[in-house]
């Protein structure tokens, strides 16, 4: 029992170890052997129903569902052989099985799913549809069957060797994305560190200086520990005043890198988006809009079932009005725990925040929230264009 079960166990670097990685279930890959189903038709064709075919399916049938699960147990580098022994398994069974079609079609499938490269992937499908016409031919085929089969095989092992390709690289560029993410994480930790370090490696000595220094004089000269203590006090207060700076200008993010993090969000949930160069503004209201663009963000890819979305910037008298619009469902009535934090925070700048949202034609927020004088010249100056994109009449800004 125990060398079976370590046969079936799944290879650190097979396909079933490859989906569980994923987050998936192994399982879902067990519907391919729906098709094996033609195992049982095949013989409706020519009326070839018998106890022999019988018994040779009784032999054949799990002999096929353990080569076709070792294709995705086996480690990349044994797989193939695995496919390849199905396929050749098939051809075998050919001239005295009619249903080991279906074992021949199953084993060059399973050829893509072990292959990587193209051409070596298409020379041994080549060569098997070769050994199969060969095999046909003198089995006495129809020639409807010698030219479907190959056609069949051919068509399929493509199609399924270039959705595997696809799957892996967008796996692959998830990982890419999971790494920049925990990249980043870990800078901005070991930043923190160096600033709170910095910030309050000097003080704190400061502070344990003075404080052991009004100890000492407690006694001999309460006057002089007095003003030890307040001056431990007023470095104190400092350091909790720089500390309050620092600790703000960790949770501020400025409106690019917040577009940025946006777009990486909605395009891996399928929403393109399109957005223009942020003007330069206050620190306060660029941290103010750079949240509400967040979750204005988590709600298009969360909720909108849009495919594309944009993001512009302008500046109107008196102020910037920021827009946000999405090709979405819309239709949004009640307004939750998300869109009531934007308004607080816009409410908070001193701006406004208005909502168009017709169903089934999208979704708009517009932002409006005002600018000293000083800081409007600098938002005005001319930035990047971007290429604009398409929406919907209701989605436009």
């Amino acid at each position: 029992m125990r060398p079976l079960r370590a046969w079936f166990t799944p290879a650190p670097d097979s396909r079933i170890a490859e989906i569980r990685r994923q987050g998936k279930s192994p399982w879902a890959e067990s519907v391919h052997l729906l098709w094996s189903a033609w195992v049982f038709i095949t013989p409706v064709f020519d009326n070839q129903y018998s106890w022999r075919w019988l018994g040779l399916t009784v032999l054949t049938y799990p002999v096929f569902v353990v080569l076709f699960a070792k294709v995705f147990l086996a480690s990349r580098s044994r797989a193939p052989t695995y496919a390849l022994a199905l396929a050749l398994f098939g051809l075998v069974l050919v001239p005295i099985y009619p249903s080991g079609v279906s074992y021949f079609i199953y084993g060059c499938v399973s050829c893509s799913l072990s292959s990587r490269r193209f051409l070596p992937f298409l020379a041994r499908l080549l060569v098997l549809n070769t050994l199969f016409l060969l095999m046909a031919w003198q089995a006495h085929y129809a020639w409807q069957a010698m030219l479907a089969i190959p056609c069949m095989t051919l068509i399929i092992g493509l199609v399924t060797h270039v959705e595997r390709l696809e799957h892996e690289k967008d796996a692959a560029l998830k990982l890419s994305h999971d790494e920049v993410r925990r990249l980043a994480a870990t800078a901005e930790r070991e930043r923190i560190g160096r600033d709170l370090h910095d910030l309050l490696g000097h003080t704190l000595s400061l502070i344990t200086l003075k404080l052991e220094l009004s100890r000492k004089l407690f006694d001999r000269d309460t006057e002089a520990a007095r003003r030890e203590v307040i001056e431990a006090e007023n470095v104190a207060r400092h350091a909790l005043a720089q500390v309050r700076s620092a600790v703000t200008g960790i949770r501020a993010t400025d409106l690019a890198a917040e577009l940025a993090s946006a777009r990486l969000l909605l395009e891996s949930s399928g929403v393109h988006l399109d957005y223009d160069q942020p003007p330069c503004l206050p620190a306060e209201t660029e941290r103010g809009l750079s949240l509400v663009l967040r979750e204005a963000a988590t709600n298009i890819a969360r909720h909108a079932a849009a495919t594309c979305a944009h993001v512009a910037f302008e500046c109107i008298d008196g102020g910037l009005c920021l827009t946000i619009a999405d090709n979405g469902r819309g239709g949004v009535l009640e307004e939750g725990n998300g869109l009531t934090g934007m308004r607080e925070r816009v409410r908070a700048l001193g701006g406004r925040l208005q909502i168009h949202s017709q169903q089934g034609q999208g979704t708009r927020l517009r932002v409006v929230v005002p600018l000293p004088a000083s800081a409007m010249q600098i938002a005005a100056a001319p930035a990047a264009p971007v290429d604009s994109l398409p929406m919907t009449a209701e989605a436009r800004p």
